[in-house]
């Protein structure tokens, strides 16, 4: 018996399931509502967004909203644990920049309770770091 037979695992091969694209799902199923309407208890924000060639504004928006709140880029297992409706970010609204081309403003809407009470560097940090953050990652 080889090193091999006695002490690896037998190859498995595995196919990707059909009309299911790994890792990848667009924000704008979840987190662009246009027709949403703001509340007092908002945490409301305005985004300078300018989007990757090919991918529309509404998606750039709600990728914003998305990845400062309870999004990610993949699905998880925890996203059943918790209201993703009561907590995630909403971008509301876009609008292109007057002069500018290629680039938007995206409004975008939190629910106060996404937030530490009393903490405004958590709210903050919530917000700007991570789309520091998504801008490095998508560059």
């Amino acid at each position: 018996m080889s090193c091999r037979e006695g002490f690896m695992s037998p190859q498995i091969e595995t196919k990707a399931s059909v009309g299911f694209k790994a890792g990848v799902k667009e924000y704008k199923l979840t987190y662009y509502i246009p027709d949403y309407e703001t509340k007092d208890t908002d945490i409301l924000a305005a985004f300078l967004v300018t989007p990757q060639p090919g991918v529309p504004p509404e998606e750039a928006g709600a990728a914003v909203a998305a990845e400062s709140s309870t999004g990610t880029w993949t699905t998880v297992w925890t996203d059943g644990l918790t209201s993703l409706d009561h907590y995630r970010g909403r971008c509301y609204h876009i609008e292109p920049v007057a002069g500018e081309e290629n680039q938007y403003v995206a409004y975008v809407a939190y629910p106060l309770d996404l937030f530490e009470e009393s903490s405004v560097t958590n709210m903050f940090t919530s917000i700007f770091d991570c789309c520091i953050t998504y801008q490095k990652r998508i560059m």
